[in-house]
């Protein structure tokens, strides 16, 4: 049943998001989340875990957040390649940086989990994940903004 789901979504994808340039900020953001979310399986401190799996959660909320600006610019500029629409240029910048953001988070993450397990809670590699997973949002909030802007 599994595989049936994973299609019916990739054709929902598909249609909402393109399979160009929109499609892959959506799918990278996707992928950073998910790997920040494999880090948090292999922390074995509760102190750590916590904290980590608060910034999931919000970071998590931020993936309908990113659906819907990549779906936005779909409707108002196609992609089907990988050529960025001039009149979007600044939206998918603010998409990128927030994907790559997220992937910088994921690594502080794993970095902060390191030192929780060798120096016990590691507060400082815990501020660098808050500080990161700040910027994440900060760009998504960037994004929504310009594409509400007049053009």
């Amino acid at each position: 049943m599994a595989l049936f789901a994973a299609a019916r979504q990739g054709r929902k994808d598909d249609a909402e998001l393109g399979t160009g340039v929109w499609r892959r900020a959506h799918d990278r953001f996707r992928r950073g989340l998910d790997r920040y979310h494999q880090i948090l399986e292999g922390v074995e401190d509760d102190a750590v875990y916590n904290e980590l799996a608060g910034i999931a959660n919000q970071l998590a909320q931020l993936l309908p957040r990113v659906r819907e600006c990549c779906a936005t610019a779909q409707a108002q500029h196609p992609s089907e390649g990988l050529d960025i629409p001039g009149a979007l240029l600044q939206v998918h910048r603010a998409l990128s940086r927030a994907g790559n953001a997220l992937a910088t988070t994921a690594e502080a993450a794993a970095m902060a989990r390191l030192d929780g397990e060798r120096w016990g809670i590691a507060s400082a590699g815990l501020e660098n994940v808050r500080r990161r997973a700040e910027v994440v949002a900060e760009d998504v909030v960037e994004a929504e903004r310009l594409l509400e802007a007049p053009a």
